[in-house]
């Protein structure tokens, strides 16, 4: 029980810190930052699959799943916005 309490408390602990962070941004920064962010969730996502090959009690193996999902969602929504920025400056012929 007491790893699983380690693992929520870092999660709530990162997840206030980064939402701190990114909320103070500048608008002209936010571009480079939405590319760590980026690469930060293709590391979530490959962490978790490292977990996932692992024989882990069923919570923990479910915790994992959505994080997969939540960081999926992330860099693939960063890289659809990002491509709506490069549209925006792309040249007519």
């Amino acid at each position: 029980m007491l790893p699983l309490i380690v693992m929520l408390g870092t999660f709530f602990f990162t997840f206030g810190v980064g939402y701190f962070v990114v909320s103070r941004v500048p608008t002209l920064l936010h571009t480079p930052l939405m590319s760590a962010t980026n690469a930060i969730s293709s590391i979530t996502i490959l962490g978790a699959f490292v977990l996932l090959s692992k024989s882990l009690p069923p919570l923990i193996t479910a915790l994992t799943l959505v994080a997969v999902a939540a960081a999926s969602f992330n860099c693939i929504g960063g890289f659809v916005l990002t491509d709506r920025m490069f549209k925006m400056f792309r040249r007519d012929k």
